[in-house]
């Protein structure tokens, strides 16, 4: 399972982004083979692959296009895991299980 952290930022958008958020999580739920948890700062997605990685991330970063926005960045950290089957849960299990 690979875990990758998203940020999609549109620019010269102005101070407020949520409708833009709102988008890219729209987005990500008609996604059958991710899952996703978005906090405050980014959005962390489990992906199967690293093609349906790509996929997703390619329709969110289009949609905030589509939204009339002349200038996106858009940031990925990949996490590809091979050795376990690390999930988003897993992670943070091991996070509150650590001494």
């Amino acid at each position: 399972m690979i875990i990758a952290q998203l940020s999609i930022a549109p620019v010269g958008a102005g101070t407020s982004l949520g409708k833009y958020v709102r988008r890219v999580i729209d987005v990500l739920s008609r996604e059958e083979k991710i899952r996703f948890e978005t906090n405050a700062m980014s959005t962390v997605i489990e992906s199967p692959d690293l093609e349906t990685l790509f996929d997703v991330i390619q329709k969110a970063h289009r949609a905030v296009l589509e939204m009339g926005i002349k200038r996106v960045i858009t940031e990925i950290k990949i996490d590809d895991r091979q050795d376990k089957n690390a999930t988003i849960k897993s992670k943070m299990d091991s996070v509150m299980r650590s001494d």
